[in-house]
């Protein structure tokens, strides 16, 4: 997925960027006072760091809640436990219990889970980085009744196991090592090797690179609830071609990493599901049709007993979803249910069990909203749960007693989200949870029970804060994480309030926002830089704290410049199913043109000076960002293009045909919509930067788009960050 940057940007990025545009001002050398952000102070200090809170686990009952603390006598973390009326707090694992006997200092948690029965703790420590997150490392367990601290893993190599988790009964670890899934029982430490035939391309309990990216699954095996079996998937990329990332610089001669890792068009991994019993045997296969090579397994869970699973099953256009219910027993698959749209179909994580296990719920765009439904696993109807001109963005939580579905959406404003719940029968009207004065974004953590929730709000400009409150009458019961040092800092800053605002572009509004200079004269006229990204993957214009990308903007209004975002359609705002859709395709053709006909509209403005207008994006936003130049040099005099797709065939099939359609039916969708086939129309000032070691957008789009230009004589600026990946983050300086 191309996904929008949060992480910091490279100070070169702004330096050469402020460069290119023209400066408004000569301040970007001068002595900054406390009010005038620099570089150094966005990128290389800690002035502008979070507070953090968690990682917290509520419990199951809803009584109270865990989270990590700083140990007051030991050099670690404490996990404590705390009542969430009386605030109440008692100390439930002292850093020094999770001292090993060949250690003098306590583990590093980096996560931890507790078992069903909260007899046990598993603590996840010395994580490794496997493509965007740190998914590999060691696993240890804590027995609170005895206090022994044990190792799980055996001889495993150090940070090499994956997904450790818990039996039900809390006797057994279930891992990924190797790419195989294993089974080690607590009581005696004896491990039981689950399957067979692991390795780079037959991946057993997890996923290759395409699945983890596009479909946001990295964990992929499945305790059985009563603990008897385990269900998992395997991936054969055997005939995958590979792309081979080549590293210059950290040897005397080139290394060269593969990665299977299928474009548009090309063969696919295929994946099946099996499951195989705890204590070691027979794997047996789900009994899926199709040509597994052209479709894909996106989810699977078990299906709320021990004797089936349920998977979601999507073909290669991404346009049908079959659920499926699987014997456990015997592999036989039936469809219970399908999900069809004439663009793509979302996989639904909001997928819970009702009434026993005879319905479920199912979130869907069929009428052309996001609306929730109640199935019947027999086929025996649906039930329309949320019947409004209104958007779920996702299912929060069901409360089975009290009747309630508890879920974000922000019906009246695409640039907000709010917490709502609504009756489970469908009746009545949505109650919105999120007090009226909380504009911005929320988003919860909610206990079991519904009684409680973390809520994190920020606003464009304003930190996130984290506070408990109780529900649902939302009322605020302690501070978790209130970020008032940060808040205090960022207050001193100099800077004017931001403005959200809609452009009117004649067949539709798109909602926008803009920063302007903190001593703005609407009687002067300024250079004003668009930020853009444009993508079914993601919004830019929220109303939520930004980071350093946030700061860097500021930044630049204090040097003089208007900074402005417009979110196109085929962004994922909650606007209905034909403003998400409406890209399908035609990636990259509509969505410029939205973005044009925006800054045609906003050049008009008094205080904009037409003769000086930039963009900037990263990844998707890259891509648009050379579409903008390509298309509209008229309109864009600067631009600079991070980690861009050039030509759409260049990215994954997963991404890529989900939005633009297979090759073989959209082949003129994919020419419109590549920016590499309108390099003609380039005249303004260029900066191409991209990282040679990016996994995920790859290095040789770029290095095609620089033969384009070469040959059309164009002029242009480009950085190349040396083995450096999406995101440009590894390695001094960056």
């Amino acid at each position: 997925m191309m996904k929008l940057i949060r992480r910091r940007e490279a100070c070169f990025l702004a330096a050469v960027f402020v460069t290119l545009l023209v400066s408004a001002t000569d301040g970007l050398t001068a002595q900054a006072s406390v009010g005038q952000l620099t570089l150094e102070r966005i990128f290389s200090s800690q002035e502008f760091s979070s507070e953090r809170f968690g990682p917290a686990r509520w419990l199951a009952d809803g009584s109270g809640y865990t989270t990590v603390e700083r140990s007051a006598t030991a050099p670690g973390l404490d996990i404590v436990r705390y009542d969430p009326a009386s605030g109440e707090r008692e100390i439930l694992v002292a850093a020094e219990r999770l001292v090993p006997s060949s250690g003098s200092r306590p583990l590093i948690l980096d996560d931890y889970e507790w078992s069903d029965d909260g007899s046990k703790l598993l603590v996840y420590t010395n994580t490794r980085r496997v493509w965007r997150t740190n998914s590999r490392g060691d696993y240890w367990v804590l027995d609170l009744e005895n206090g022994r601290l044990l190792q799980v893993g055996g001889d495993a190599d150090e940070s090499t196991l994956m997904f450790a988790k818990f039996s039900p009964q809390a006797d057994r670890v279930a891992y990924v090592r190797d790419h195989d899934v294993y089974v080690e029982r607590l009581s005696d430490g004896s491990i039981t090797k689950l399957t067979e035939g692991g390795s780079e391309t037959l991946i057993n309990g997890t996923f290759d690179w395409a699945y983890e990216e596009e479909f946001g699954i990295q964990d992929g095996f499945r305790w059985s609830p009563d603990g008897q079996h385990i269900a998992y998937w395997q991936i054969d990329a055997s005939g995958v071609k590979e792309f081979l990332l080549i590293n210059n610089t950290d040897s005397l001669y080139p290394r060269i990493t593969s990665i299977p890792y299928p474009k548009v068009g090309e063969v696919l991994s295929s994946a099946r599901v099996g499951v195989v019993p705890a204590d070691g045997g027979e794997t047996v296969w789900a009994r899926i049709p199709g040509d597994a090579r052209n479709n894909y397994i996106a989810r699977m869970e078990w299906a709320a007993n021990s004797h089936e699973i349920v998977v979601q099953h999507l073909n290669r256009a991404q346009n049908t979803n079959e659920v499926m219910l699987v014997e456990a027993s015997s592999g036989n698959a039936a469809t219970v249910h399908t999900d069809r749209d004439a663009a793509w179909v979302d996989v639904v994580d909001d997928m819970l069990w009702l009434d026993d296990g005879e319905r479920f719920t199912w979130v869907s765009e069929k009428d052309g909203w996001r609306h929730v439904y109640i199935v019947s696993r027999d086929g025996g109807g649906e039930t329309l749960v949320t019947p409004w001109a209104m958007d779920v963005e996702s299912v929060e939580l069901i409360d089975r007693e009290g009747g309630w579905l508890y879920f974000i959406a922000s019906p009246d404003d695409a640039t907000q989200r709010y917490l709502y719940r609504s009756r489970l029968d469908g009746s009545g009207d949505p109650e919105r949870l999120t007090p009226p004065n909380d504009a911005g974004w929320n988003s919860y953590q909610l206990s079991q029970d519904g009684r409680w929730g973390f809520r994190t709000h920020s606003a464009f400009g304003v930190p996130s804060t984290v506070d408990l409150v109780s529900l649902p009458d939302h009322r605020g019961v302690r501070s978790m994480a209130a970020n008032a040092e940060l808040i205090r800092r960022i207050d001193t800053l100099d800077r004017d309030e931001v403005e959200f605002f809609k452009v009117d572009v004649g067949d539709v509004e798109l909602d926008g926002w803009l920063m302007k200079p903190p001593d703005f004269d609407a009687t002067k006229k300024y250079p004003l830089l668009f930020y853009v990204y444009g993508e079914p993957a993601g919004q830019t214009v929220t109303d939520r704290w930004g980071s350093a990308r946030y700061l860097w903007h500021l930044m630049l209004t204090q040097q003089g410049y208007l900074v402005a975002s417009v979110d196109n359609r085929g962004t994922p705002a909650p606007r209905g199913r034909e403003w998400r859709k409406a890209v399908h395709g035609d990636v990259g053709t509509l969505a410029s043109a939205d973005q044009a006909a925006a800054n045609r509209v906003i050049r008009g403005w008094d205080f904009v000076d037409p003769d000086r207008i930039g963009v900037w994006g990263w990844s998707g936003g890259g891509s648009m960002t050379l579409n903008m130049m390509f298309r509209y040099p008229d309109l864009y005099a600067t631009g600079m293009s991070v980690a861009p797709v050039p030509d759409q065939r260049y990215y994954d099939a997963i991404y890529q045909e989900r939005y633009s359609g297979t090759l073989d039916e959209h082949a003129d969708g994919y020419l419109r919509g590549s920016p590499i086939h309108h390099v003609d129309g380039l005249s303004g000032d260029l900066l191409l930067i991209h990282g040679t070691g990016d996994d995920n957008v790859h290095y040789q789009g770029s290095e095609a788009l620089i033969n384009a230009m070469i040959e059309r004589n164009k002029h242009f600026t480009m950085m190349a960050y040396p083995n450096r990946t999406h995101g440009i983050f590894e390695g001094p300086g960056t």
